[in-house]
Order: C-alpha cells, then structure tokens, then sequence
C-alpha cells in the first residue's frame, strides 16, 4: 500500500520566503537606526501584524457594509514601512550611516503601530439590518356545518302565487382603497388555497381567512381573479 505523499502549495511556500526576507530587512533597517538587541527583533513583528490586522478588519468592514477608509490607511502604512525597509536595504542606504529623518522615523514607529492598532479594533461595524419577516398567515375559522332542510308538507289545497315585488337596481357600491400591503398578503392567501384545493378562492373564504368586511373581501377577491 503506497502512502500518498502531501503536495506541497508553492504560493505557501513564496509567502514564506518573502515574509522571511521582509522580516530580515526590517530586523536590518531597525538595527541600523540604533535598535539593537531584543528590539530590533521587534520592529519587523510589529509592523507585520499591523498589516495583518488591517487586513482582517478591511475584510470585515467590507462584509458588514461599513465604510473601510480607516482600515485602508493603516495597511498602506504597515505596507509603506515593509516596502520601505526592502528598497532601504537593497543597497540605496548606507546602513552605517542612517540619516536622522530615518532613525526618527524608526523611533517613532512603535507609537504609530499601537495607535493604528487600537483605533482598528475599536472601529464600529455597522450593525446588520434585521430581516423583514412576512405577516403571519391566520389560522382558517371553521365553517359551519349546514343546516338540514326540512321537508315539504304537501298542502291540499294551492297556495295562491305572491306577486313578486319590484327590485330597484342598487348603486354599485364605491370601490375602496386596498393598501397594496394587504394585496399582497391576500394574494400569498389565494395561492396557498389554490395549491391546496386546486381552486381559485372566492370572497367569502378571502373574507373568512382575512377578517375583513364583506365589500373589501369582495374587490379583492375581484383583483385576484
């Protein structure tokens, strides 16, 4: 049985050896500004996990929305001091003779790294907006049960037909304002009924399922058609 041998990752190993020789210049650059013993070790830690961290919070900041011009301030001067000690020490500077704007510079890094550090993590997010959950669909009333109808009694002798009296058209009554809101959600109604029954609802179940008054049951009943 062979043993399968574990693929190295070549940009694994590219971030490696460039962060090892970014961290070999800035060890150089702060050691040749007067940073000598455990500091010097220091500066090229520092000024990584300020890039590091603007990096994270970049990423972040852009998830939630918020505005990322912060975060991106502080990683273009994590990354001007990394590309700045790889150019200084590639022979353009004579590191046995440091100018004083440099060594200043240097001295003063370990401020500029805990301040950039501290307003990165006490940068608000801002908050997710919370979902819009659709009305809740109310429960169907129970429909009575109809009534049984009684049994004619023959009469023997007829019953004399009543004139049937006129009926006077009525008016058509004004059409309502609907909010579209409730259209809406009597139009999910409707569907579920039809998914159900495989018919389409009519105003009197609308009205049942909705709790609305006859005449509005009615127009909408007439939109969803």
């Amino acid at each position: 049985m062979t043993r399968s041998i574990p693929r190295i990752d070549a940009v694994l190993v590219q971030a490696v050896i460039a962060g090892a020789l970014s961290f070999a210049h800035l060890h150089d650059l702060a050691a040749a500004a007067g940073q000598d013993g455990w500091k010097a070790w220091a500066y090229p830690v520092s000024v990584d996990l300020l890039l590091v961290a603007a990096w994270r919070r970049l990423r972040t900041l852009r998830t939630t929305g918020a505005r990322t011009g912060a975060a991106w301030t502080w990683f273009a001067v994590a990354l001007a001091a990394s590309l700045g000690a790889n150019v200084a020490t590639a022979g353009l500077l004579d590191l046995n003779d440091v100018p004083e704007w440099l060594r200043i510079l240097v001295a003063g890094w370990p401020a500029l790294a805990f301040l950039g550090g501290t307003l990165l993590v006490h940068t608000p997010a801002a908050a997710e907006p919370a979902p819009v959950t659709a009305p809740a669909e109310s429960a169907p009333e129970p429909t009575p049960a109809p009534e049984p109808v009684a049994q004619a009694v023959e009469s023997a002798e007829p019953v004399p037909a009543l004139p049937t009296p006129a009926i006077e058209p009525e008016h058509a009554p004004e059409p309502m304002n609907v909010p579209p809101a409730l259209v809406d959600h009597a139009r999910k109604v409707a569907d579920a009924h039809r998914a159900q029954t495989g018919t389409p609802i009519d105003s009197n179940t609308l009205r049942d399922r909705l709790g609305l008054p006859a005449p509005m049951a009615d127009q909408l009943a007439a939109q969803l058609a």
